[in-house]
This record gives structure tokens, sequence and C-alpha cells, in this order.
């Protein structure tokens, strides 16, 4: 079973929830827990009773979160302070006749 599957059985306070959260990839246990009871079957869940969202259900909520006019916070792959500009990344090249230094010698 599938979010997909499962959402016209859901309570509109579960989908708003979901609508409101679509980069969740594991489900709260109250959440969890509203959705098993009105899923017509159980969707699977970890040890501890969380469902755990399969990549389609975060592709199908997300696609309904930004119909539904939700703004969608997609996490950022680089971390940034807010003060500071972003810093050069500095790569030392290795002479070509040269192999990387054993953990015994000092820096190139």
């Amino acid at each position: 079973m599938s979010i997909k599957d499962e959402w016209d059985r859901l309570d509109s306070g579960t989908r708003t929830w979901l609508l409101e959260n679509p980069a969740c990839t594991v489900l709260p246990p109250a959440i969890s827990a509203k959705v098993n009871k009105d899923a017509r079957e159980n969707i699977p869940c970890d040890p501890t009773g969380q469902v755990v969202l399969s990549r389609d259900d975060r592709d199908f909520i997300r696609e309904k979160a930004e119909a539904a006019g939700k703004a969608v916070r997609v996490p950022t792959r680089e971390y940034r302070f807010f003060d500071t500009a972003a810093l050069p990344v500095i790569r030392k090249e290795l002479p070509e006749n040269r192999a990387a230094p054993s953990p015994d010698e000092g820096p190139v």
C-alpha cells in the first residue's frame, strides 16, 4: 500500500499535515497512527511504528503540495552562514610525477 492509494481515505487533517510537510521521510507516530487507521490496508511501518515514506510517496505528496500552492522547501546541498560570503575552494594539484603523500609525510 502507498499514500497515493490511500489518499482519498485520509482525513482532511492528515492530508493537510502531509501537504505542509512534503519533505518528511518518516511520519511521526501520531500521523502514522492516523494514516493506518484510515487506510484500507496497513501501510508498512518501521519497528517504532512510524510509516517510512517511499520515494514514490514523497514525490506524490510533493506534487499534491505544489498543486495546492504550498511552498515546498528543498534542502540546499551546501551550508552557508547568513553573514558570510561563499568561501572559495582552493585545490592543490599534485605534480604529475609524484604520488599522493603517505600519512607519515608532511603536507605537499
